[in-house]
């Protein structure tokens, strides 16, 4: 069995009525604002270790997500009520298949943000910023609020919407395919929407609405990847904007999120492995913000309120006094038995062991082994495990179609990532569609250093284990050709950004499992990388990789996977590389460098194998534009299949044709 990281719910009571009242009366700091409210409130006051004594030590399942993009669907409360039995589900799934294969083509572009909000729907059409009424939301009749185009950028697109609480005003954050860079706009809504302010650079952003019934919207400001400032603006004839909060420490990063019941404003402070969340009284957001648990290295938290009552989630894992505000007392819910006890879903992820589940097509989640697809009714669904070098059990995740015979001799497309404790992408495209419908494999091999498993398996990955993922890999690849799917001549393997560092460690160490590898933005330069401080992200990235400029021990790990360092005279697999030439996260001269010093290792090979020896291709595609990976890029996609086809000699003439029904070339 899997070790499981303790995840300890707790509820902290909080009488919010009080609150705006005591504001009222006089200025307070952070320092005094506790004692002050606490006088009004009687709370009992719990230690963590009292309660953990007092109830039972329950495992769960949890993740760390160092990127924070969340749907409105993530926050919606658990309805218990009206659930469908299987074969209504199963009527739904059918409509849903039916729609897929009716839509239009475009309908396979990007999906932009859209917000419900009041009546209206606010969302992007075409160039353009509109809202239209819910009931309306599928016709032509809406309100155009912003043209895009007004903001002279190449291709923009809106990637987050937020209105005010009045409707007053509305928030959009506008980027583009070729840089992370974006623009946060403010409209006001009247019968004549304008453009009532624009700011550069923003990450995250929300409205509060004051006591004076005024518009608050906080944002952080991000410059060179690094996101340290909180700012507050309001608008209309009482126009300010400030700074409200500046993070010091360059090794962590801020970002704001709204309780779902917009009641507080949290700004959260965090690293890796670390985080420190304030919270703002989305009432009184004039005011000092409150300091739930200042900082403690390696304990992480997150925060969440209903029926005035704070909720945080947390990965504090042994009996540990947590040192609340003392205002508050804290207790644990046991969710072990089922997720339905917990009453909402929180906005950070908390999976049960027995409710995990994994992700293929939309609108379905597939929990056991051998379900079919129910969409194409073409696939099954396989879940499997490899059994790692240490014993560990490693799931995979695998995709064929039906009536697929002798898998041996079918092609295989793998897929890794295994870093930051995020979970594998195995969201729907239509690409691996295509790849299954034309006899492909589809395998997710969901390694340590993930965050599939929870914290600890994240753990287990990162820093001076980060050979445990390479391990994981290996063995999820042999498991696979053991088990009758492909062989080594006709697998493939793809990553992007981070995935990069076990591919290329695999290519260095096992080149022979492989036929051939595509590979986006990826971080092959693991040791000068981490060396180079003046680089955006690399005092971010210390609890990841280690600090190999003070301490040898990290450095002499790193030197032992990092794909540049260990590049060898060897056959080696065919590598795709594509790269964007002002990429700020991944640097294009690492990459550049790794495929130099590979293509002379390769040289060098074949010059000692003689006459006869196929040299591997390597080739090195490098866009312009400063965007980190491209997912719906078109030009990415079929150079990536193209690519593919030929290494393994396959005719890619249908898989091209089946593109077509559902990309615009």
């Amino acid at each position: 069995m899997q070790q499981k990281t303790r995840l300890f719910l707790q509820t902290l009571k909080y009488s919010v009525p009080h609150l705006g009242k005591c504001m009222q009366k006089q200025h307070l700091n952070h320092c005094n604002f506790a004692d002050h409210y606490f006088s009004r409130i009687k709370l009992r006051k719990y230690h963590l270790t009292k309660c953990l004594q007092s109830k039972n030590k329950i495992p769960e399942l949890a993740r760390n997500i160092p990127s924070w993009s969340f749907s409105c669907k993530d926050f919606l409360p658990i309805k218990q009520e009206n659930e469908q039995s299987p074969s209504k589900n199963m009527d739904a799934f059918e409509k849903v298949r039916t729609r897929l294969e009716t839509q239009p083509q475009e309908e396979y572009e990007i999906i932009n943000a859209e917000v419900k909000h009041g009546g209206f729907v606010y969302y992007q059409e075409g160039c353009c910023l509109v809202r239209s009424k819910d009931e309306e939301a599928d016709s032509d009749n809406y309100e155009v609020l912003f043209n895009l185009e007004e903001l002279k950028l190449d291709q923009p697109f809106i990637d987050c919407i937020r209105v005010a609480p009045d409707e007053k005003y509305v928030a959009a954050k506008i980027r583009t395919e070729d840089s992370e860079a974006s623009t946060c706009i403010v409209v006001k809504l009247s019968d004549q929407p304008v453009m009532e302010a624009s700011f550069p650079n923003v990450s995250s952003f929300e409205w509060v609405k004051d006591e004076e019934e005024e518009d608050v919207l906080f944002y952080t400001f991000q410059r060179n990847l690094r996101c340290h400032d909180v700012y507050r603006a309001t608008f209309g004839d009482n126009k300010r904007n400030e700074r409200f909060y500046t993070e010091k420490d360059p090794s962590y990063f801020v970002f704001l999120y709204l309780t779902k019941d917009s009641r507080f404003l949290t700004i959260n402070i965090m690293n890796k492995t670390t985080s420190e969340v304030w919270l703002v009284d989305g009432l009184s957001p004039w005011d000092p913000p409150v300091l739930i648990q200042k900082r403690i290295p390696g304990v992480l938290y997150y925060v969440e309120h209903r029926d005035d009552e704070l909720y945080i989630l947390t990965n504090v894992g042994e009996p540990t006094e947590f040192k609340l505000p003392p205002w508050a007392c804290g207790f644990i819910i046991d969710t072990n038995s089922d997720p339905k006890n917990c009453p909402f879903q929180l906005c950070s992820p908390i999976r049960p062991p027995k409710y995990y589940t994994y992700k293929f097509a939309e609108g379905k989640l597939f929990e056991e082994t051998g379900h079919e697809d129910p969409i194409t009714k073409t696939s099954r669904v396989l879940r499997l495990e490899a059994k790692s070098k240490d014993g560990k059990l490693v799931p995979m995740t695998v995709f064929h179609k039906t009536d697929s015979e002798d898998l041996q001799k079918k092609p295989l497309l793998l897929h890794v990532y295994g870093a930051y404790g995020m979970d594998l992408k195995m969201n729907f495209r239509p690409e691996r569609r295509v790849l299954v419908d034309d006899g492909w494999i589809l395998a997710y091999c969901h390694v340590r250093g993930g965050g599939e498993l929870g914290l600890q398996w994240h753990a287990d990955g990162r820093l001076t284990k980060k050979l445990n993922g390479l391990a994981d890999l290996e063995a999820c690849i042999k498991t696979l050709h053991g088990q009758g799917f492909s062989q080594p001549s006709l697998t493939t393997l793809t990553a992007f950004s981070a995935g990069g560092v076990l591919v290329g460690a695999l290519c260095n160490s096992d080149p022979e499992l492989l036929r051939a590898v595509t590979l986006e933005a990826p971080f092959l330069d693991v040791l000068n990388t981490m060396m180079d401080t003046t680089l955006p992200l690399t005092l971010e990235e210390l609890e990841e990789w280690g600090n190999p400029s003070s301490d040898e021990k990290h450095k002499n790990y790193i030197k032992r996977y990092c794909p540049y360092q260990n590049i060898k005279p060897q056959h080696y697999p065919s590598i795709h590389i594509t790269a964007y030439e002002n990429d700020e996260r991944v640097p294009l001269k690492g990459i550049v460098n790794y495929t130099e010093k590979l293509q002379e290792a390769i040289a060098e090979h074949a010059k000692d194998t003689g006459e006869g020896y196929q040299v591997p291709s390597i080739i090195l595609d490098i866009q312009p534009g400063g965007n980190h990976v491209i997912e719906d890029s078109h030009k990415k996609i079929t150079a990536q299949i193209k690519f593919l086809y030929e290494e393994l000699g396959l005719d890619s003439t249908n898989v091209f044709e089946d593109l077509k029904k559902y990309l615009k070339f």
